[in-house]
């Protein structure tokens, strides 16, 4: 049965409602092995070639806002979901939906950010597709972008290969997406002193599975935090997942404005880290090689895969142990 006869806009939030929407609507329909893995972008093999594709929808309100834009946030988001799946991208695909009214020098704007962000990736848009609708039938701007690219020989990373004792790292803060879209919407007093990370992850996570043979799986931290993909995990593989509350690290400005307006930094979105587990033996040297990298230096071990039914407990600084789910109707819609 249904809990909800509507879309609300916590079903956009990447959190439990939309757990709920993509495994109790759209899996019925659509049930084929390839899309219940629900991985940030879907891995097959096409005559001996082992692919990955991703598609993704940006409906950011703001536009522009301090680290970023649309445009920046559409390569990067695809391109770091195809990347934390193992892949090295290639190519996009980029839809653009607009509103009457637009302005051309915005979209300039926004389309010159894309080709900025798609070079540093090393990736070219080779198809797209634009739709222009009547004023209030759209806000401003909307950008759908697919990637694709290619899983190398030798990466195998996947759900069946989290076991216990393996370690859980991320590459640096938290929540600075989030906060940083929330200020400049709600036009609070802090707006402009926190930036998104809105980056491009390839260049890193490339590093890591070069240089370590024992990572197991990825996340991109986006939608829902480090909680809800912590959850997402513990829920698809049967463990138990402890993260050390003190080894997460939460830049002040963020900490502080989260506590103002009563969230969770762990909750909140990001946009350019990303979740790593790897086997406790290779732990070292996978910090390492965060730390060596420039979207790394602040890359922490912060938890470890144990023996459970899939849940996710945070080791308080206090000492105790608190119980994390995913994120459950928080108001922070069109984050991306």
């Amino acid at each position: 049965m249904r809990k909800n006869d509507f879309i609300l806009l916590a079903h956009g939030d990447g959190g439990a409602l939309t757990h709920e929407l993509v495994t109790g609507l759209f899996l019925r329909y659509f049930p084929n092995q390839t899309l219940k893995s629900l991985t940030d972008a879907a891995a097959f093999t096409v005559t001996g070639r082992r692919l990955a594709v991703s598609t993704d929808s940006f409906v950011v309100n703001p536009l522009f806002f301090p680290g970023g834009d649309i445009g920046k946030l559409a390569v990067c988001g695809t391109v770091n979901d195809l990347a934390v799946t193992g892949a090295k991208p290639l190519y996009l695909t980029a839809s653009f939906l607009m509103e009457e009214g637009l302005p051309l020098a915005d979209l300039e704007r926004v389309v010159a950010s894309m080709a900025a962000a798609c070079a540093e990736a090393g990736v070219e848009i080779i198809a797209g597709d634009t739709k222009v609708v009547g004023r209030v039938n759209l806000d401003r701007l909307f950008i759908n972008t697919t990637g694709v690219g290619v899983i190398p020989e030798g990466v195998e990373l996947g759900y069946t290969r989290v076991e216990p004792g393996d370690r859980i790292l991320v590459n640096g803060g938290l929540g600075e997406h989030g906060m940083a879209i929330l200020a400049l919407r709600e036009g609070f007093g802090f707006a402009g002193q926190i930036a998104s990370d809105c980056a491009l992850l390839n260049g890193i996570v490339q590093e890591l599975l070069r240089e370590v043979q024992d990572v197991k799986l990825m996340r991109d931290l986006t939608r829902g935090g480090l909680a809800t993909a912590a959850k997402e995990i513990a829920l698809a593989t049967g463990r138990d997942i402890y993260v050390e509350e003190a080894a997460v690290l939460v830049r002040p400005e963020v900490r502080g404005a989260a506590e103002l307006l009563g969230l969770d930094p762990l909750y909140l979105a990001n946009e350019g880290k990303f979740l790593a587990v790897v086997a406790p033996e290779a732990a070292e040297k996978a910090l390492a090689v965060l730390q060596a990298h420039p979207l790394g230096k602040d890359a922490a071990i912060i938890g470890e895969v144990q023996a459970g039914r899939g849940n996710v407990y945070l080791k308080t600084a206090f000492g105790g142990t608190k119980f994390l789910d995913m994120l459950a109707g928080a108001p922070l819609p069109r984050i991306c």
